[in-house]
């Protein structure tokens, strides 16, 4: 398990994509790790400001919204079926859309 692969963990409403964003170390060494909750359905309508639309490129099997206003800790033991990994220039935007929507950027 790495940062920025995708995973699938069911949340108390359901199966859903996630993304790994914990620093490499926590991921090699803590039993828990962070990440951003994706949406289970085709991305019908543009992402809101808090969103980035992943998609086939980073392993999923359509485009979909991925929210980066929540982070969620999970236990790596929860974690199936890796999806694949976000493309380098969608992680950037992930950091950025992290930033922006815990208003870090106005600090």
């Amino acid at each position: 398990m790495k940062q920025w692969d995708i995973y699938t963990w069911e949340f108390d409403f359901g199966k859903h994509p996630v993304v790994v964003v914990s620093h490499p170390e926590r991921v090699a060494r803590k039993p828990a790790v962070n990440v951003l909750k994706c949406s289970s359905h085709r991305a019908t309508r543009s992402p809101e400001p808090t969103e980035l639309v992943l998609d086939e490129a980073d392993g999923l099997d359509w485009p979909t919204l991925c929210a980066c206003d929540l982070i969620f800790a999970v236990e790596k033991s929860e974690l199936q079926d890796r999806r694949g990994s976000v493309t380098p220039a969608r992680r950037r935007a992930i950091v950025s859309r992290v930033i922006q929507s815990f208003a870090w950027n106005e600090l």
